[in-house]
C-alpha cells in the first residue's frame, strides 16, 4: 500500500476550538487523531468571535487565542494533528481575522502550524 505523505505531512497545533470533533467534522469532514503537546513562550487568552458561521460550528461565542509572551515559562497546551494541506485551507477559512497562522516549535521539538493572536 502507497501511501501520499504529501498530503498527511502538514502538523497543526490546536489549543482551542480546533480540538472539538464537532468542528473538525464541520470543516475536514472527518474527526482528526492528534497527540498532546505544548507551546512554550505563549499565553492564552479570550477573544469574542461575532462570525455566525463560527458561532454556528464552535457553539462558542468566546474563543481561546494565544499571543507571544516570550517568556519560557509560559506555556499553552494542545493537541498536535496531521492534515493535509485542503485541511489547512479550510481550518484558514474557518479562522476569524483575530488569528494569523505562523509556524512555531513545539514542546515536543516538531514545528507545526498554529493561530495565534493577528
Amino acid at each position: 500500500m502507497v501511501h501520499d505523505f504529501h498530503e498527511t505531512s502538514i502538523l497543526l497545533f490546536a489549543y482551542g476550538t480546533l480540538q472539538d470533533k464537532a468542528v473538525q467534522m464541520a470543516n475536514f469532514g472527518r474527526e482528526l487523531t492528534g497527540r498532546p503537546d505544548a507551546m512554550t513562550g505563549y499565553v492564552q487568552h479570550w477573544v469574542a468571535i461575532t462570525d455566525p458561521e463560527v458561532l454556528k460550528t464552535s457553539g462558542k461565542a468566546q474563543h481561546p487565542i494565544v499571543y507571544a509572551s516570550y517568556d519560557p515559562k509560559d506555556e499553552v497546551q494542545g493537541t498536535v494533528f496531521e492534515i493535509s494541506q485542503k485541511e489547512l485551507h479550510a481550518a484558514d477559512n474557518y479562522e476569524v481575522a483575530d488569528y494569523k497562522r505562523v509556524s512555531v516549535l513545539l514542546k515536543s521539538g516538531v514545528h507545526a502550524w498554529v493561530y495565534i493572536k493577528a
